[in-house]
């Protein structure tokens, strides 16, 4: 398998930005794409870094792209930058332009860990028509519906707002708005019952259910660290290879 670490100019940001890319060395493209968002105090290296991301997608015809997404939460901030706009349009774009990726919403999912997990969630029903299914571990799920007036809470004011419930920020509205348009991708969240966001995820399913919002969730023994990540991506790509109707591809 091929690993490459590319930079490129982003428009939207007017900054370079950088991504660590998985290729596979198996069947034949063009090929799926895995976005796999990082954690809050994380960069573009951490998956391949802190898990065999790398192993466990070897028999798959499948590009795992790892982009950075800074702090931002993976949406477009109310007193800053448009990572969604970006890392929801126009890095899909560069990633299809440059690599032999499949230009087709049947050929993409996105997943990630704590705030990329938030981020997967955020961009994959902010962008229905982009990605066919989605996947969050541990994921801050509930922190674009809260109220942010502490401060100690600058920066999530400075992302979020004040007060983003019922915004574009809130993945509850996102997940009524992509249930209407028949566009929903098939959604798996999970959380370590050792977790602190174990509450929100909690919260964030119940609320999801009552929409009558189809998703599959489950817990499982753990924290909020990379014994968890490392274990449970395995069933995030069995999930997102089932919607996506990957084969493996013989050894």
């Amino acid at each position: 398998m091929a690993f490459c670490h590319v930079q490129w100019f982003s428009q939207v940001l007017s900054k370079q930005v950088a991504a660590d890319v998985i290729l596979p060395d198996k069947g034949k493209g063009p090929y799926a794409t895995f976005y796999l968002l990082h954690g809050l105090s994380d960069d573009c290296t951490i998956w391949h870094r802190r898990t065999r991301i790398e192993w466990y997608v070897r028999d798959l015809p499948l590009i795992v792209v790892m982009p950075d997404g800074f702090r931002g939460f993976y949406t477009d901030n109310d007193q800053g930058p448009a990572y969604a706009k970006y890392l929801g349009e126009e890095l899909v774009g560069f990633i299809e332009k440059t690599f032999p990726a499949r230009r087709a919403r049947s050929g993409r999912c996105i997943g990630g860990l704590s705030m990329g997990g938030y981020g997967a969630l955020r961009l994959g029903l902010g962008y229905p028509q982009t990605y066919a299914s989605v996947n969050s571990h541990s994921g801050a799920v509930m922190h674009g519906a809260k109220t942010y007036s502490k401060p100690d809470q600058a920066e999530f004011r400075r992302i979020f707002g004040a007060r983003p419930a019922g915004s574009s920020h809130d993945l509850l509205v996102l997940a009524r708005k992509a249930s209407r348009s028949d566009q929903l991708p098939k959604l798996l969240i999970d959380c370590g019952t050792e977790d602190f966001l174990l509450a929100d995820n909690r919260e964030f399913h119940a609320k999801l259910q009552a929409m009558g919002v189809p998703h599959q969730y489950a817990e499982f023994p753990g924290q909020h660290n990379w014994d968890y990540w490392d274990l449970h991506i395995q069933e995030a790509l069995r999930f997102h290879a089932k919607n996506l109707r990957l084969r493996t591809v013989g050894k």
